[in-house]
């Protein structure tokens, strides 16, 4: 099965709003801290998704963004997931609360003291080294474990 999706850390003041997804069952994100983002719907582009997500999941419209890369998540035998990965850092509005979990604003320093994936600690190292676009391809096991992963089509 082919999933699209986005993600995206907003930025504001040395921080990214973080959602720590604690409220939706059967959630593969559950007890996760990940920024906001989440599939398309039909006919949407990445940046259509994008602003729709974010705004739904914030209350926040996005005022400037940056499409920062793509990763490929593989899950098992049969789920691929492509995700395109932003950054922001314009935005208004006020915000609301997420139906999804707790949004939290959290300095960049301490985000790898949260309960991360292992391949979001990997693209969001590239995001804190301005790494110019970028392909991520993330392999997880059916125990969430990740088993393998290649920057710009060359392991690491």
């Amino acid at each position: 099965m082919n999933k699209l999706s986005t993600l995206c850390y907003i930025e504001k003041d040395g921080k990214y709003l973080m959602l720590h997804r604690t409220v939706k069952k059967n959630d593969v994100n559950k007890d996760k801290w990940i920024g906001v983002g989440g599939h398309f719907e039909k006919n949407e582009s990445p940046e259509e998704c994008l602003l729709r997500e974010v705004k739904e999941e914030t209350g926040y419209t996005l005022t400037s963004w940056q499409y920062r890369g793509i990763v490929t998540f593989v899950y098992g035998e049969d789920t691929i997931e492509y995700m395109s990965l932003y950054t922001a850092d314009g935005f208004t509005g006020t915000q609301i609360p997420c139906d999804e979990g707790e949004l939290e604003w959290i300095e960049k320093k301490e985000i790898y003291q949260l309960n991360l994936w292992e391949g979001d600690k990997i693209f969001l190292r590239l995001l804190e080294e301005e790494r110019p676009f970028f392909s991520l391809k993330l392999v997880y096991d059916t125990n969430d474990v990740l088993q393998y992963a290649a920057l710009d089509g060359k392991e690491l």
